[in-house]
């Protein structure tokens, strides 16, 4: 694609990176069957070409986002399976994320809108506030019905009942120490789902691994809302905490156990590149971040225990563990090898229209994408779902007939740990 950007636009640090980005695209279309947008609504401006076009446009003009240009780009979901259907290794993520920020500082939002957006980032990625806000979803319950579609959304996913905080301190390796891992305790998981955690720190331990949790938001939440310097605060508190502990007794591995947070871990290097304080500590934790199942692949699965079930899997790919960190197979290799019957999902590429805040935000088109997630996995017969990531989870269970659990959870189960929560709490086996 030929740009025209010119010396003084080049010299901003946003541009001058996506510029190159866009100089890839040669509109071939591949895109445009991945897309979820452009698979559900038919819009050329609802697929990654088409964005990439209007992006361009505003950039290279200097334009003010439109209440057009918004819509479009508010439909993305950043679940970057165009980046692995693209020949030409156009780096959609970082255009979109570039495309978000100029929206925040240059359109203003209807006033619910400006709002609800406000709520979320005010929210969201303080553990204290979340747990606050759905011990006021319980009070609003009742009156679901009569509210708006996006508060309505919310209430729909916030799980009826929050379980208690399972903080623990390090953990020390079963046996010989063979490595030693931060794992980042994340945000709104550590509220509605703290035996994610609990089951990672026990597989890891299982393993051989010394685990320091580390808690703190990465900050992705709010830098897809296009909210950088909020974004970047977060992030920037957690690489310091992290970098302490790289520069203390050291680490092999910063380990995420949901994806969303993962691919943006990996990120940070990218993100916070500007930063002259930073750059170089971010860099270095990006290049020691990890999903969970890579550093169980590391050190080994720890064996299968005697009595360890073995039943149908249907395994949900997370996008942003697919796409955003190209981990597909592995996933599906560990159940395997735990003992479960994975199953396939078709149309396995697409979004379940989690995608962070989407279905909040987009609860029309979330829903259908959930909904057609849904009919897939029923398609499997399993008896459980497995994905790695909290807000598919979360998004899912709204309407599967069968437990979802996260993929360590499993893992755990099988290798001596105890049965997932929502195994016991819908009676399975």
């Amino acid at each position: 694609m030929q740009t025209r950007f010119t010396a003084q636009q080049l010299s901003n640090p946003a541009v001058a990176a996506s510029e190159p980005i866009l100089r890839k695209c040669v509109h071939c279309g591949f895109c445009t069957a991945t897309c979820p947008t452009y698979v559900l609504l038919g819009d050329e401006l609802d697929s990654p070409r088409g964005r990439i076009y209007l992006i361009k446009d505003m950039l290279e003009h200097d334009r003010p986002a439109t209440a057009d240009v918004v819509k479009h780009i508010d439909r993305c979901l950043s679940c970057l399976s165009c980046m692995t259907t693209c020949p030409s290794g156009v780096h959609y993520q970082h255009l979109i994320d570039h495309a978000r920020a100029h929206v925040e500082t240059t359109y203003r939002r209807p006033l619910a809108e400006r709002a609800l957006r406000a709520a979320i980032a005010a929210v969201l990625p303080y553990p204290g506030r979340t747990r606050v806000a759905l011990a006021f979803a319980t009070l609003a319950r009742p009156f679901a019905r009569v509210l708006p579609a996006r508060l309505r959304a919310m209430l729909e996913l916030a799980p009826r009942h929050t379980p208690r905080a399972t903080p623990r301190d390090t953990a020390a390796a079963k046996g010989p120490r063979r490595a030693r891992v931060a794992l980042l305790t994340g945000c709104v998981q550590t509220v509605i789902a703290p035996e994610i955690n609990a089951a990672t720190v026990r597989l890891l331990e299982r393993a051989g691994a010394e685990v320091i949790p580390v808690s703190g938001c990465c900050g992705s939440l709010v830098h897809h809302l296009g909210r950088e310097q909020q974004s970047h605060a977060l992030a920037a508190a957690l690489v310091e905490r992290l970098h302490a502990e790289l520069a203390g007794a050291g680490l092999d591995a910063i380990v995420a156990n949901a994806s969303g947070c993962g691919t943006h871990a990996k990120d940070l290097g990218y993100v916070l590149r500007n930063d002259a304080s930073l750059a170089a500590k971010a860099a270095a934790v990006s290049a020691l971040a990890r999903d969970v199942t890579e550093t169980l692949e590391e050190l080994g699965l720890p064996p299968r225990a005697g009595d360890a079930p073995s039943l149908a899997v249907a395994y949900h790919s997370a996008c942003s563990m697919q796409h955003g960190q190209k981990l597909d197979a592995l996933p599906r290799a560990l159940l395997a090898r735990a003992g479960f019957a994975v199953k396939e999902v078709a149309e396995g590429h697409l979004c379940c229209g989690s995608a962070g805040t989407y279905n909040i935000l987009q609860p029309e088109i979330a829903t259908r994408l959930r909904d057609r997630k849904l009919d897939n996995i029923a398609r499997t017969s399993a008896a459980v779902v497995a994905t790695g990531n909290i807000g598919c989870m979360s998004q899912l269970n709204t309407g599967a007939g069968v437990p979802v659990v996260h993929t360590v959870e499993l893992l755990d189960w099988a290798t001596g740990g105890p049965r997932p929560p929502a195994l016991m709490r819908q009676g399975e086996l």
